[in-house]
């Protein structure tokens, strides 16, 4: 990876729309969709899928931080998903949809709870943010058919 490029990891539901917002933010070099949070190694998105490993289907976006901040992906993050529903994102329900984001650093940790707070204070949302901030443990690539899905699938459009 470029030294001078950041990664930051998001978990907000399915992969297959969230990636393709992130995709398409000014400043966003790349993305990867993949499994995080959970305790098995290398998993499947199978595995993932029956709730056992407690994987998040996860996001990684690498980003250069001169053309976009981090305060900018979260602002993205929270327009992509409904992060006061527990373990859930409209039709998706378990805990690999729970609304998450792994720091990387501390710097991203004090950022990600000042936006929580602050979110959780403008009464957007009814219901609390559930939105677990927690030390990024590692990312596992999803298998290569669930990478760029929405490129080959322009139906599953990402609403922004």
């Amino acid at each position: 990876m470029n030294p001078k490029y950041e990664k930051a990891l998001f978990a907000a539901g399915c992969f297959w729309g969230i990636e393709q917002a992130f995709y398409k933010t000014p400043g966003v070099i790349e993305t990867r969709v993949g499994y995080s949070g959970g305790q098995s190694e290398n998993p499947t998105y199978e595995q993932v899928s029956s709730h056992k490993t407690g994987h998040a289907e996860t996001v990684e976006v690498t980003f250069e931080p001169h053309e976009t901040y981090f305060e900018k992906l979260l602002d993205v993050f929270c327009k992509i998903h409904n992060p006061s529903t527990l373990n859930r994102q409209g039709l998706d329900i378990g805990s690999n949809y729970r609304s998450a984001i792994f720091y990387l650093n501390d710097q991203q940790k004090e950022t990600a709870e000042k936006s929580k707070a602050e979110l959780e204070k403008s009464g957007k949302f009814k219901k609390p943010i559930v939105t677990k901030i927690t030390k990024a443990s590692a990312f596992w690539p999803a298998e290569d058919y669930h990478q760029k899905y929405f490129l080959s699938h322009p139906h599953l459009a990402c609403p922004i």
